[in-house]
């Protein structure tokens, strides 16, 4: 028998040498492989109906000239569904047999090579048409409260698939799976026929399709024959507070398909009992407890009920606490009164009602059969939250609260300005009390005269009276009261009291020294002064400036500015202003002339009469000067022909005429002691001189003596 020969190590060397060279070729040829697109086609066409075979086709474009594995993905809707290795040229097949409308979707194509992935286009492929669903029950007739088993089929839908179920076209319950089908279980609270279909919807993000209706199916609810039943003792109309009361609510009828049978008493939202088939309370009687009590049966989905009203007799009617006065201030006299007005005159008396009242909830009077509370003066502040309690025979009742905040008497008002007072301008006092409950009502009054009046109603409004004042010692004159409570005198304020503003008058500007004593190199004061209430800003000007000479504020009717030195540029008109909180007003103007100086008066008249002085002395300078030099250039000449009286005597004259003096026959003749003039006792005129002879020419002429 042929046995197989264990390979030698050197046929394995040649075989892994051989894998190793074909290897090698593999990646040369991959090494050159072209990979160029990738398409993707849906056949037979994009659009088909349900139960269609659907083709995939994924081809890549790729040039080579060896093998090449290539890795191909398919998606729909973005999400990969299919994924294959091929080493062949093939293209890659992804069948859809019999589609249906959960397979229409947008397909996409990616391929991988060579670490290189290109992507196709993407195709959507719509598939319509959708199964009709099947509805199904396990039995078609059954009792209340009895659970059937339903079935809504779709076998050949596939994805995400919403069942809905109907009773009477009404929606009765609905479930969402990943499955072509849904089963649940119901159960029907009422007998009667009901026709049920269902239907289903397969879910496209964001859409979905709705399929048609199923087949009718019509079921039959049998009725239970239990029901529940109630019962009251004492029975009928005559149940008063006290009684013991005595409630049970059972089950009639055929109790042996019960099981989970379950019955409830209650009142309202109280449950007051529960049992399997039957439901007891016992309590005592309350006028409170009047109304509807019900019992309930509930086995399954099955729920029935019985109701009985009951009507319970006050044994006294609820008390209620009144107080007077209404309305109260502090430490006043307050009575505080707590009645029943009804009782049960078959069961008590009108002495068997105790009641106590309450401040606070702490006890004021215990077991008082009148019900009456005195609250004595000393009580400084009654406020508080009061209430009370009727009780008689074990019942109690309690009355409403009855808040009381005792009034606050007003306390001694405050009047005050708002704002300013300027007189002769109207402005507003406040009349204002810290203590006092409202309303409260304040007068304003003048010398004792009422003036005006307010009521304060709320916490925010105010009194404020508008008022005008004529002099400001009237405000002194001003004061107001308040009062809340009539039975209570009013309350008086001082008298009002604040800085009043005087509006200024009577501007003037006053100039010292005199303004026929302004004389240059003089202090000058500028005196600005008014009538009316400080501070005052004083401003001086000089007409044909904008800007003031001199601004200064001051507590007193005047101020001044002073000019040193004045001078003859300080020659003008002035004017001053003066503004406080009330108004500004302005002097009259004034007119400087500043005058020079006496010493420089002095100066120019001794200068004047210096020059004059001058002048004159000039003149007779000048005028001796020239008389001198006539002099000089006179000659007078006598020279007598013989020692005789009688001798002719030559005089010599220099542009004048010769005055000749004939004294009396035996006066002697007299000299002058110049040399060659003489004069006598008598003055003739001589002769002109001839005109042809000039002035300056020296002469002598013939005369007799």
């Amino acid at each position: 028998m042929w046995e197989p020969q264990q390979p030698s190590v050197r046929m394995v060397t040649r075989l892994l040498l051989l894998t190793s060279v074909l290897l090698s070729t593999c990646k040369v040829a991959e090494s050159q492989a072209l990979f160029t697109s990738v398409t993707l086609t849906l056949e037979p066409s994009n659009a088909v109906s349900q139960g269609t075979n659907v083709t995939v086709r994924c081809q890549a474009l790729v040039s080579s000239s060896g093998f090449l594995n290539r890795e191909y993905t398919i998606y729909k809707d973005n999400t990969m569904v299919y994924t294959k290795n091929i080493t062949t040229t093939e293209d890659l097949i992804y069948s859809l047999r019999m589609a249906r409308v959960a397979n229409t979707g947008k397909y996409k194509c990616k391929v991988k090579i060579q670490g290189k992935e290109r992507s196709s286009n993407s195709e959507k492929l719509t598939v319509t048409g959708l199964q009709t669903p099947v509805l199904s029950v396990d039995k078609r007739v059954f009792s209340e409260g009895e659970e059937v088993t339903i079935w809504c089929k779709a076998p050949e839908e596939s994805g995400t698939i919403v069942f809905y179920f109907y009773k009477d076209s009404k929606d009765l319950y609905e479930e969402m799976v990943n499955a072509n089908h849904v089963k649940t279980k119901l159960q029907f609270s009422k007998a009667g026929n009901y026709r049920l279909h269902c239907d289903y919807r397969v879910i496209l993000l964001p859409d979905s399709i709705q399929s048609n209706a199923s087949n009718n199916v019509v079921v039959t609810v049998k009725e239970l024959f239990i029901t529940p039943v109630i019962s009251v003792r004492p029975h009928g109309s005559m149940i008063i507070e006290g009684d013991n009361l005595d409630i049970s609510c059972s089950v009639s009828g055929d109790l042996q398909n019960s099981s989970g049978l379950k019955v409830h008493l209650s009142k309202g939202p109280n449950l007051l009992s529960t049992g399997q088939s039957k439901a007891n309370h016992s309590m005592t009687a309350w006028a409170k407890h009047s109304g509807e009590f019900e019992c309930s049966l509930e086995i399954g989905d099955v729920f029935k009920q019985a109701k009985e009203n009951v009507t319970i007799t006050e044994l006294f009617s609820q008390p209620v606490l009144t107080m007077y006065p209404t309305e109260v201030f502090e430490r006043e006299n307050i009575t505080f009164t707590c009645k029943s007005s009804n009782y049960s005159s078959d069961r008590i008396s009108a002495s068997d009602v105790k009641y106590t009242i309450y401040k606070d909830n702490h006890t004021l009077t215990q077991g008082s059969s009148n019900g009456i509370y005195f609250v004595p003066v000393v009580v400084w502040n009654p406020s508080g939250i009061y209430s009370c309690k009727a009780d008689a025979r074990e019942i109690y009742k309690y009355s409403a609260k009855l808040p009381v905040q005792a009034k606050v008497l007003v306390s001694k008002p405050e009047i005050t300005v708002i704002g300013r007072v300027i007189v002769g301008q109207p402005f507003q006092v406040r009349c204002h009390s810290d203590r006092g409950s409202l309303p409260i009502e304040y007068t304003l009054f003048k010398k004792y005269s009422e003036v005006n009046l307010i009521t304060v109603q709320q916490p925010h409004h105010q009194a404020i009276f508008p008022i005008t004042i004529q002099h400001y010692s009237d405000m002194q004159d001003y004061q107001c009261k308040a009062q809340n409570n009539p039975k209570v005198y009013a309350l008086v304020s001082n008298k009002l009291n604040t800085t009043v503003i005087v509006p200024l008058s009577n501007p003037g500007l006053t100039v010292l020294p005199d303004l026929l004593e302004v004389v240059e190199g003089i202090e000058m004061y500028l005196i600005c002064g008014v009538e009316g209430s400080p501070p005052v800003t004083f401003k001086w000007y000089r007409r044909g400036n904008v800007q003031p000479l001199f601004t200064t504020t001051s507590s007193k009717s005047s101020a001044s500015h002073q000019i040193k030195e004045v001078g003859n540029e300080h020659s003008g008109t002035y004017y001053c202003e003066a503004i406080n909180n009330a108004n500004v007003v302005q002097s009259q103007p004034v007119t400087i002339d500043v005058k020079m100086a006496m010493w420089k008066k002095g100066l120019i008249v001794a200068c004047c009469l210096l020059v004059v002085a001058v002048l004159v002395l000039a003149c007779v300078l000048c005028y001796n000067s020239k008389r001198g030099k006539r002099e000089n250039a006179a000659e007078l000449s006598v020279k007598p022909s013989s020692p005789k009286s009688d001798d002719s005597l030559t005089v010599s004259l220099t542009h004048s005429t010769m005055e000749v003096y004939n004294p009396p026959e035996d006066a002697a003749p007299p000299f002058d002691g110049m040399e060659g003039r003489a004069t006598n006792g008598t003055r003739d005129s001589v002769a002109s001189l001839p005109a042809g002879i000039s002035n300056r020419s020296s002469y002598s002429l013939p005369a007799t003596v």
